[in-house]
Parts: C-alpha cells; structure tokens; sequence
C-alpha cells in the first residue's frame, strides 16, 4: 500500500513539476521536486530538473552543489551543459571550457556556450570560428543573435588586437549590429564613419523600443547610454573634451546598472582630468572599483584602468600608492612598458633624476626588444638635466632609429647646440652610409643603384649643414654627388659653382657653363599677380579705365605727377618778423650758451605765494623785535609810511594762495560732474 501510495504522490508531484515549468513559475517547481527527492533521492530525472529549477532561480552555486554531490548519477554526458554553464556564471571561465571540452557529445547547447566562453577568454580567432560553423549549421529563430555576437568577436578583434575587419555581408538592420560595426570602425580609426553608425543605432533603438508601449522615455535613454558612451568615445579621440565629458556626465546621472560602462566613463573622464580637478578623479575612481567589474571588461581595459590610477597617485601626491600599483603592474606585465615609466616619472618628481635613469637602463638591459623607447625617455631626463652630450650618447646607442631622419635633425640640432660640429657631421655620415649599404642590398643585382628620396635628402641636409659651418671642401663632394644624381637640377649646379667659387674659382666657371642660357629658361611669373600677394611689400594701384576727356587730358599731361600741398606751419603768438628767431631755441635752457645759471638770494617782492608760514620781502620792516628802543606794541616814529604800505598784508596765518578759490571751485564742478549719489 505504501509503496502504491508513494508512486501516486509522485506521479501528482510530477504533474505540479510540469505544469509550473510550463509557467515559468520555477520556486513552486522546485518545492515539488524536493518532494519527489524525498520519496527517490537518486532520481536522475528529479536531479536534474532541481538543478534546472537552481539555475531559473539564479541560484548557480547551489546547482552546482547538486551537481558536484551526485556525481555517480548525475554523470557529464547527462549534465554537461548545466556544470559549464553554472561555472560560466559563476565566472569560473576556465573550469567551464575544461567542463565543455570533456563533454562525450558536442550538442547546439554546449556549441553555443563554448563560443561565449571563448569570447570571455578573448580567444577571438577561435570563438569566430566557433559563431561561423553555429550559423552554417543552425536554423532557428535565435540566427539574428548569433550573428550580433559574430560581428561582436570581429569587432574585438579590431579593438583589441589591431586585426582588419572583414566584410562579415551582415544586414544591420539591428541597433546592436550597427554598435558592433561602429565599434569595429573605431578600432581602425575611421572615427567620423563609426559616429555616423552610433547616429543609425540610436535611430533603430529608439524605433524598437517605442513600439513596446510598456517602455519609458527612462528606459529607452538607459538602454542608449552604451551608444551615448561610444559617442563621447569618439569625441574625446577627436579632441572634442568638452563636449565629451558634457556626455559623460549625463550619462552617470542616468545611474545605469552596467557597472562595466561606468567604470569605462569614470575612467575616460580621469583621462581628461589629467592633474586637473584630481579631487573630481578621486570620485571617479570608486566607480571603477565597484563589484564585478573585472568580469565585465577586457584585460586590456582593467589594464588601462590600473594605469590611470596609478598616474592618478602620482599627480594627488601619494608616492608610496604610486610605487604600490606601479610595482604591481610591473610583476603581473614584466614586458610592458608603462609601469616603468611611472616609477621612473615618480622619481623625478621627488628630484631622484639619476635613480630614475639607472632604474630606466635595468629595464633596458632586461628587455632589450622595448629598449628604444626607453632609452629616448633617458634621453629626455638627460636632457631636462641640461647633459645635453650624454643625451647624444644615448640616442646614439639606438640602432634601429640612427639613420631616422628625425633622430638625425635630432642629434644634428643637439650638437650643434653644443658647438660640436664634428660629432653633427658624423651623425650624417653614419646615416648616409646607413642608406647607402641598404640600397646596395636592395638592388645588388643592378647595375646602377638609385638613391631613395630620403638618403638624397641627408646628402642634401649634409651639404647645407657643412656650409653653413665652412666645411666648404666636404660640402662639394655631397653636392657633387647630388648632381651626379641628377644632372638636370640647376639648384644643386648653382649651389656647387657657389661652393666652388670659394675654394676654386676656375672650377667654378668650368661648372657655370653648363647653367642654362636666360633665353632658355622660361619664367612663367604672373607679375599682377605677385604683387597683389599676400607678402608684397609693394602694391601697384590697379589704372582705372579712362573715358574720352580723361584720357586725352592725360596724354596731354603725360607723367606729370601731382603735387601735394604742404600745410603752413604754425607761428607762436608773439613772433616778430623783424626779429632774427633766437638759433638755440630747440636746445633746453640748461644747455644753452648764454645760460647763467639761477642767482641765489633773491627771493621775490611778491606777497602770498609760498607755503604756510613763509615770510615775504616786507617782513623784515615789520619785525619789531629788530627795534631794540621800542616796545613790541608801540610803533616807531616816521613808519607811518611802512604801516600804510603794508596794511592790505594778510597775516600768514589767514592767507591763502593765489588763485586757490578758482581751484577749488574747479574741483567742486569736477565732483559735482562726476558724482554718482549715494553717501
């Protein structure tokens, strides 16, 4: 009875497992298997939907529990595809390929996962292979998102590794298919194409999304904020930072829950940032610390992000942060070059400039496939020194660049700096038998070898370079040769017969013979033109057209030019044409001949000018004190005459400049005009 009892309940049970799987409503399912566990715990078929019930439900690592407990029954050939998946989810990306490749039978199912394991491994060449055999192979209603993910993988390959995309024939007639091809084209630095593809995939999204009337306006701008980002991508690459970190902004205000797109904006908004608004970068970089990043980004990109930030310690001052990242960079990329270069850039910034050198040339030594770009940053430290020689000697050192044209303006501009011609002149030598040994290899079975653009260009440089510092005799022999290039260019004969002329005159009228003749050499010069250039020092004013009298008046007049009238010049008031106008009269005074100088112990007669408290001429006969008979109060006899004299005189104390009440009535009116109200 019980045993009939038990496989009734089951059966009811399984009903309920099917008809919430139908549902979709996968909590009420799992109970039921639960159930039907405790009744057959070793039920392959209840294993398996509990497992399924686990994944519906988000809950991977459980599933994968169940997985790993029952392994005797639960064997890879039945449950392959949930154990990779789970492990997929749970970014065990490693354990999930394994899982897959010992897989007896390569369903659809587990081709589809390998491909997006593959992807995460960033094995594109391989995971595009794996895309192309699904849709060769496949017909289903899911065509349209392989072929997305394709065009993702070719996009990757163009981004990350440089690779040209090829012509996948894909319709994009989606938004995503149009991001990935824009993002494809940014990788191939076809940026004003790739803005026009993002433009299209916002079109298309919006359209898809409006059609779904459950759909808001804040949906539809959070499912556009991944083409708003690439669009402010775009515009930082082309130079347009402003309006990019506008875009940017608006984009993190959306708070969008792609923390893998929020850590790439803070990231490009510290870019902009450099060691500006470092308290601004300082938020930033929270963003790109957030939970789960790491698996939504490339390796690349959390490279990136570790280097900004590392950079951002330098410029906030934190050199022990600094070193920190910096070094640990280094350990897990031994090769790259940029945590060096920070270190090296820290300690110049604590003025350890010849640690920072020795620390660049261990590098160096130890890599010596980057040593290049090294030892041009050693230069440069050499240089900021004011070691402008031993800078010299390490650009020297540089194999590969020491016949580059710019390295050779470089070593000759330094040199010559330093005044030593010689070296300069070695530094063309070297490149010119550089350029000569590679032509002689390139075209050895030739008879005759011709010189390539740039090596005729050093000769060239050389022979300019050597004159200018009177090296005239070396000069000759690389315009000789110059010439013998081509014997058809007068620039290079006539600067030889100059050379010449210097050193061997006869020489040089034995070369001047073959200059063309002046009646040969057409000069096709529009003179109208030239003058009327933008250089012309001179402009001659165009004639205008002259009509019947105008022009029989100028032929009358021939070139007659009109004279211009002199202004009269202005005479002082007071000149007299009687008198002869004094000939020292632009000289000062002082240095004049008949100046003698200001006669001391005069003072004048005339009465209030001078400072408060000044005496005048007259008060000498009003110092009473100077009457020795006479009381201060009472007046001398007979000085009526002095007193009547001098009773209009103001006593200091009350007397006031001459023409100070006119001042100040001048600076009332001033005040007054000036005024504005207001006390």
């Amino acid at each position: 009875k019980m045993a009939a009892g038990g496989a009734g309940a089951a059966a009811a049970l399984w009903s309920e497992v099917n008809r919430c799987g139908q549902n979709g409503d996968f909590v009420r399912a799992l109970k039921s298997v639960n159930k039907i566990l405790q009744i057959s715990k070793d039920d392959v078929t209840a294993l398996q939907c509990k497992v399924v019930c686990l994944i519906q439900n988000g809950n991977f690592k459980e599933a994968l529990g169940v997985i790993n407990t029952h392994t005797k029954v639960l064997t890879s050939d039945i449950i392959a595809f949930e154990k990779a998946y789970c492990e997929y989810r749970l970014n065990r990306i490693e354990n999930a390929l394994k899982t897959i490749q010992s897989a007896s039978q390569q369903t659809d199912k587990l081709k589809e996962l390998y491909g997006q394991v593959l992807y995460r491994l960033e094995r594109y060449d391989d995971c595009l292979a794996a895309y192309r055999d699904l849709i060769r192979n496949s017909q289903d209603e899911y065509e349209e998102e392989r072929k997305t993910n394709l065009s993702a993988v070719v996009a990757a390959q163009s981004t990350w590794e440089k690779v040209m995309p090829e012509d996948l024939g894909l319709r994009e007639a989606t938004y995503e298919l149009c991001y990935n091809s824009a993002c494809a084209l940014i990788g191939q630095g076809k940026l004003n194409e790739a803005m026009k593809k993002l433009q299209k995939a916002e079109e298309l999204c919006r359209q898809s999304l409006s059609e779904d009337t459950d759909v808001t306006e804040e949906d539809i701008e959070a499912e556009l904020a991944i083409i708003h980002g690439q669009m402010a991508y775009i515009m930082q690459l082309q130079g347009r930072t402003e309006d990019a970190l506008q875009l940017y902004n608006q984009i993190i205000k959306l708070k969008p829950t792609d923390v893998g797109l929020l850590a790439v904006i803070a990231n490009n908004i510290i870019t902009i940032n450099k060691d500006q608004n470092v308290f601004d970068s300082k938020k930033k970089v929270k963003l790109t610390n957030a939970e789960g990043v790491e698996h939504k980004l490339s390796k690349k990109q959390l490279q990136a992000i570790e280097f900004n930030k590392a950079l951002l310690a330098m410029y906030t001052n934190q050199a022990d942060q600094c070193r920190k990242l910096s070094a640990s960079l280094q350990s897990q990329s031994p090769e790259h070059l940029l945590p060096v270069l920070i270190q090296a850039a820290q300690l110049c910034r604590e003025k350890q400039h010849a640690k920072a050198v020795g620390l660049l040339q261990d590098f160096a030594d130890q890599h010596p496939a980057n040593a290049a770009e090294i030892k041009l940053t050693m230069a440069q430290l050499k240089i900021a020194q004011g070691s402008v020689t031993k800078a010299c000697m390490i650009l020297r050192s540089i194999e590969e660049l020491q016949h580059k044209p710019g390295m050779v303006s470089a070593l000759v501009t330094m040199y010559s700096h330093e005044e030593d011609i010689d070296s300069a002149i070695e530094v063309f030598t070297q490149a010119i038998q550089w350029y000569q040994q590679f032509q002689a290899t390139k075209y050895a079975c030739c008879v005759f070898q011709p010189k390539s653009p740039v090596h005729l260009s050093l000769i060239r440089e050389a022979a300019n370079f050597k004159l200018k510092h009177g090296r005239k005799k070396e000069a000759i022999s690389d315009l000789e040769e110059l010439w013998k290039q081509n014997p058809k260019d007068v620039h290079t004969l006539a600067q030889l017969i100059s050379a010449y002329s210097l050193v061997d005159p006869e020489k040089a009228k034995v070369l001047s013979k073959h200059l063309p003749s002046s009646d040969t050499m057409s000069l096709k010069v529009d003179v109208d033109a030239l003058e009327n250039s933008h250089g012309a020092t001179y402009v001659r004013k165009k004639a205008g057209k002259l009509t019947g009298d105008n022009q029989q008046k100028e032929q009358g007049q021939g070139d007659v030019k009109k004279k211009k009238k002199k202004k009269k010049g202005k005479l002082p008031k007071n000149y007299d044409p009687k008198v002869t106008p004094d000939p020292e009269r632009w000289l000062p005074m002082r240095e004049r001949s008949y100046y003698r100088g200001r006669k001391k112990g005069k003072k004048k007669d005339q009465v209030g000018k001078g400072t408060q408290g000044s005496t005048t001429a007259g008060s000498s006969e009003l110092d009473a004190s100077r009457t020795a008979s006479s009381p201060p109060t009472s007046p001398r006899p007979g000085s009526a005459a002095a007193l009547s004299a001098t009773s209009n005189v103001i006593p200091p104390r009350h007397q006031k400049p001459a023409g100070a009440p006119a001042t100040k009535k001048k600076q009332q009116q001033k005040k007054k005009k000036g005024a504005k109200g207001g006390w």
